[in-house]
């Protein structure tokens, strides 16, 4: 299959060019390169031993959309390009639905007009807000409390009515829970331009010296510890996921949610103390304010995409950690390193 990939020189988008490619699907990103650095592409190749074509390109804008259409004639779409800071959205709300709502109206006016039916959305948990229930099916109400969480909502409307308007038409909704890890060859991780706005990354270079202190947001939460509770899951089983969800649209019609997660959920407290324990080094803290937009706990109940995508996390928290300490200690300069 011919897979046009947004963003695709992001965190999620580089592992997922690697198991697309492992598949022998032949790939194209279309990335604007905002929140990556297009470096990642050669050690994409380097990986895979095979090639990929890459155009820069931002989704609101049509013509370009258009001439990658025409030229590379893609089968299907991956669409990771987005902006995806809680904290961010809550400050730059006109950017959020800039890029990630009327990006989205953009490419599917773009696939329309090159006649391309199916599409793999990276959504988000956040548009659940906070829980009637743990887990979350698909079947919880959503009601984002982020400006995020909203624009993912959003979006995923926007799609599964386009999804139904035609014959053939299938939009496969992925809604991440917490992506951390990195690929096992160390060579390819989450590398932010800025401050981290996520976790992993931050306790990451906190380990490596690179910040002082990790900012804990909120101890006063109704949880074991206080702390903010998240369903991680390794990258690289997320990546499989979006293959996965690839197959899936080729045989189903209409759009579908999944929840891509584990099912089990960890605390801030527990994960510095799992990095600690895999890294050697003391992780210092700061407890800060709760950030806008946060819940207390998310957790997955992944059965529908276990059931019918065929597919399951493999990984366990001590791989998330692993990897991610090798990605982070290798490339202390993330890919300015190079």
């Amino acid at each position: 299959m011919r897979v046009l990939v947004t963003g695709g020189a992001g965190y999620i988008g580089s592992h997922t060019l690697l198991e697309l490619m492992a598949q022998g699907h032949a790939v194209c990103v279309f990335d604007n390169y905002a929140n990556a650095n297009p470096k990642v592409l050669d050690r994409v190749r380097g990986l895979s031993n095979g090639d990929l074509f890459d155009v820069r390109g931002d989704v609101r804008d049509r013509a370009a959309l258009d001439a990658v259409f025409a030229d590379f004639r893609p089968d299907a779409v991956v669409h990771f390009a987005g902006l995806k800071a809680v904290g961010e959205s809550e400050e730059k709300p006109l950017d959020y639905y800039a890029v990630n709502v009327s990006g989205t109206l953009t490419l599917l006016r773009a696939m329309d007009q090159a006649g391309c039916k199916r599409i793999i959305f990276s959504s988000s948990a956040t548009v659940y807000g906070a829980p009637d229930y743990l887990p979350y099916d698909e079947a919880h109400p959503t009601r984002p409390t982020s400006v995020y969480g909203r624009t993912k909502r959003i979006a995923e409307e926007l799609l599964t009515d386009w999804a139904n308007t035609g014959t053939g038409k299938s939009a496969v909704l992925l809604r991440y829970f917490n992506p951390v890890g990195a690929h096992q060859s160390g060579a390819i991780g989450e590398a932010p331009d800025d401050i981290p706005n996520n976790l992993m990354p931050f306790i990451a270079q906190v380990a490596i010296g690179k910040r002082d202190v990790l900012e804990v947001f909120g101890e006063d939460y109704d949880t074991p510890d206080g702390t903010g509770l998240r369903d991680y899951i390794h990258v690289v089983d997320l990546a499989r996921a979006h293959v996965a969800a690839l197959d899936f649209a080729a045989r189903q019609q209409g759009a579908r949610p999944f929840n891509i997660g584990t099912g089990q959920s960890y605390s801030v407290r527990q994960m510095v103390t799992a990095f600690q324990k895999e890294s050697g080094v003391t992780i210092p803290t700061r407890v800060a304010p709760r950030r806008a937009g946060d819940i207390a706990a998310m957790q997955a109940n992944p059965a529908r995409a276990n059931t019918e995508l065929g597919w399951k996390a493999e990984h366990a928290l001590d791989d998330m950690v692993a990897s991610a300490w090798r990605w982070q200690s290798r490339n202390p300069d993330g890919y300015d390193g190079d």
